[in-house]
Order: C-alpha cells, then sequence, then structure tokens
C-alpha cells in the first residue's frame, strides 16, 4: 500500500477524547492530527455528567474555568422509588459535579487547538502496519493512504484502531437508554439536584444544567427499534412518552418539550472487565483511549471522566519519553525510536488499566443488577459491590495526575 503524506501522530476521531488527546499533547508542544469523520464538529447527543475527577483533567488541560460558566454545580441526589412510594436524599457524589452541554465540551476543547489539527470528512476504513517501517498506514475512504508514526484510536465503541489491536467487540446489555435537553424559556425553577424516579423496569433521570436547561434520560430494559428508526427524534420522542406514561406528568411534559436535534436513542455497550484486564491495548506504536478502550454504561456517569483522564496520562507518558527521540528518524535509530515510543504507550496502559478495571466492574456489577430476575442473583450481586465498592462515590475523587 502506497502513502502519500507522513504525519507524527495521528489521531482518529474528533470526539471528546480525540480532541481532548490533541489538546494535551497541544499544551506540551506535540503537534498532532486529529482525523474526522463528520464534515464539522461533532455536536450530537445532548450532555455529560462531569465529576470532580473529570474537572481536574479539565483543569489541566486549562479548559475547566471556562466550562464552570455554563454548568452549574449540583448539590445533591435525590431518588424517589415510585413503586415503593419512598424517597432518599443523598449527599453529593461528588466534591464537583456538574452537567455540561455535549457541545460546549466540544467546541471548547476545538477551541483550544491550532488550525489545522482537525481535518474533517475522513472516515478511515483500516489500518495495516507498513511492511518496510511496521509503522500504521491508514486508509481513508477517500482512497488516500496516511502513514503515521503514532496512531491513537479515540474513534469510540465502533473502533476501526481496536479491531487493529484485536480487541474482542463491546459487549451488549439488554438495556437501551434515551437522552434528551428540555429548555425552559422562563426556567425550569427546579433545585440543582440530580434527581432519578425509579420504576420496577424504568429508571428516568434529570440534571439541571443552567436556570433554563435540563437534561435528562431514560433507561429501560429491552433493545431500541430499527436503527433507522431510531434515528428520528419524532419517533424517539413518541416512544419514550409511550414507555413512561405511568410516570409523574411533569416528565412526560420534560419528554415532549425537549430539543429533537439532540434526542439519541442507543443500546448500551460496555467492555467487560475481564476484556479491561487482559486486553491488549498496543501493537507497536498504535494504541486507543476513551470508548474504544473502555465503552462502559451510563451507571457511574464516568465515560466521559475516564476520556479526560485517558487524554492527559497518555499525552504526559508520550511527552517524557518524544523528548529523548527523534520521531522522524529512519534506519537503525528509527527502531530506537519506535522502542521508546513503545515504553510510553506502555506505561499509559500500566497506568489506566487498573483504574478502568475497577470503572468497568463497578458499571458491569450495576448493570447487572438491572438485568438479572432472579433475586438470589440479585442479592449476590449487591453483596459483591458491597465488598469490592464499599465506598461507592470513590470513582469520583479519582486524580489522574499532572500533565
Amino acid at each position: 500500500m502506497e502513502y502519500g503524506e507522513e504525519i507524527n501522530i495521528v489521531i482518529v476521531g474528533g470526539g471528546i477524547c480525540g480532541l481532548a488527546t490533541a489538546l494535551a499533547l497541544h499544551r506540551k508542544g506535540i503537534k498532532s492530527l486529529v482525523l474526522e469523520r463528520s464534515e464539522t464538529l461533532r455536536e450530537t447527543g445532548a450532555a455529560i455528567e462531569i465529576y470532580t475527577n473529570g474537572w481536574r483533567a479539565l483543569d489541566q488541560l486549562c479548559v475547566a474555568s471556562k466550562l464552570r460558566q455554563t454548568a452549574l454545580p449540583i448539590q445533591r441526589q435525590r431518588d424517589i422509588w415510585l413503586y415503593r412510594n419512598k424517597e432518599e436524599t443523598i449527599k453529593p457524589q461528588s466534591e464537583e459535579a456538574r452537567c455540561l452541554v455535549r457541545s460546549d465540551l466540544v467546541t471548547t476543547l476545538a477551541g483550544g487547538l491550532p488550525l489545522g489539527t482537525i481535518r474533517f470528512g475522513c472516515q478511515v476504513l483500516s489500518v495495516q502496519p507498513d511492511p518496510l517501517t511496521s509503522y500504521p498506514l491508514i486508509q481513508l475512504h477517500n482512497g488516500s493512504v496516511i502513514k503515521a508514526r503514532i496512531l491513537i484510536g479515540c474513534d469510540g465503541a465502533h473502533s476501526v484502531v481496536a479491531d487493529f489491536l484485536g480487541l474482542k467487540p463491546p459487549k451488549l446489555f439488554v438495556l437501551r437508554a434515551v437522552r434528551g435537553l428540555t429548555c425552559y424559556p422562563s426556567g425550569h425553577g427546579l433545585p440543582t439536584e440530580f434527581t432519578r424516579f425509579q420504576g420496577e423496569n424504568f429508571t428516568i433521570g434529570r440534571i439541571p444544567i443552567d436556570d433554563k436547561l435540563v437534561h435528562w434520560f431514560v433507561a429501560d430494559q429491552g433493545y431500541p427499534p430499527d436503527s433507522n428508526i431510531s434515528k428520528d427524534p419524532e419517533f424517539i420522542r413518541k416512544f419514550t412518552v409511550e414507555s413512561i406514561k405511568a410516570f409523574p406528568e411533569e416528565m412526560l411534559d420534560m419528554v415532549r418539550r425537549s430539543d429533537p436535534e439532540k434526542l439519541t436513542l442507543t443500546h448500551v455497550r460496555y467492555r467487560a472487565p475481564w476484556d479491561i484486564l487482559l486486553g491488549k491495548f498496543r501493537k507497536g506504536t498504535v494504541t486507543v483511549a476513551g470508548d474504544a478502550m473502555h465503552v462502559m454504561g451510563p451507571f457511574l456517569g464516568q465515560g466521559g471522566s475516564a476520556a479526560l483522564e485517558d487524554a492527559v496520562v497518555l499525552a504526559r507518558c508520550l511527552a517524557h519519553k518524544l523528548h529523548q527521540v527523534d520521531i522522524s528518524a529512519e534506519g537503525r535509530q528509527m527502531r530506537i525510536t519506535q522502542n521508546v515510543i513503545g515504553e510510553a504507550i506502555d506505561q499509559f496502559v500500566k497506568e489506566r488499566r487498573m483504574r478502568l478495571l475497577k470503572l468497568s466492574l463497578q458499571t458491569y456489577l450495576l448493570g447487572s443488577l438491572r438485568q438479572f430476575s432472579s433475586s438470589l442473583a440479585k442479592f449476590a450481586t449487591m453483596a459483591l459491590m458491597m465488598i469490592l465498592f464499599r465506598d461507592p462515590n470513590a470513582h469520583t475523587q479519582y486524580y489522574c495526575g499532572d500533565l
């Protein structure tokens, strides 16, 4: 395969993880290129919860102060079990918890990058090793080929780069999730709390973003309808309203008034904890991060924050090693460079593996609780969680370290 362009560091995917990784590298004085398949920034999706650990990573990227201005701090969590007629208010899960509009986060991360860092309209079809140098060759949909010295896959749950690494595909919970945003022009008047309404087979959650905007989600058992239908906003809205008709009218009204452009209906995917523990996340100078590495269920709200942690740790590991070598070296020196890059990626994987194992295991157990019909299985799962995760919110206090 002949290549027409050679680039030192290529990041596949211009979502949260890809942009954060490029920004982290930029903060360390390292140039990269982000290949994004869309023609513009991907601002689809509703919102994303960010806890203390995520804000610490955003602080390292020097964008946290700007993003804090867009979202109110969440003061507490309240759970309401409708079928038990029970209510419980819990202290804040995290020292700092806010819900960001996804497009605000993506735009802010992209805004910190030099012009030309993101190349739009670049869909990656495959990755193959160069038979002469072993560096990855990236085949694009337009027929062009890019040779990368370092390739980082931030291309989501259906990652082409993860396929190249030989990672097992993500698994599926028998759960679907609808997410949306609803604007109340005159103000919603809701307390700044994360409220969850629990039905027997449904959960509805809502989180105020600011005085007028509310993020909400609906999770229930089952598979999404046909993929084409699930891309129809009006269908998603009607489907959701019909599904939750037994819930309070205020929740139905919230769904009816939601922004159709921000509605999503997805099947909940996850990378199994044992695949995190045993997975090979490096091949040569290629690795993955974000959902491509550790897609997880939404039960902890840590998918986005974990991706931000990945970005900081990966950039730190690469920067520490790259100053020792000439990344553009050829011949004998090239092999030395490849070994040094491999050491940097191995360090990244080593730092992240146990952190991600704990997150994936906790989310796996929470997701399993929603699927089990057996009381004995549920009891055993809850007992295991109490043993392994005595403080169920400890995951929010993690610090990925300085950039």
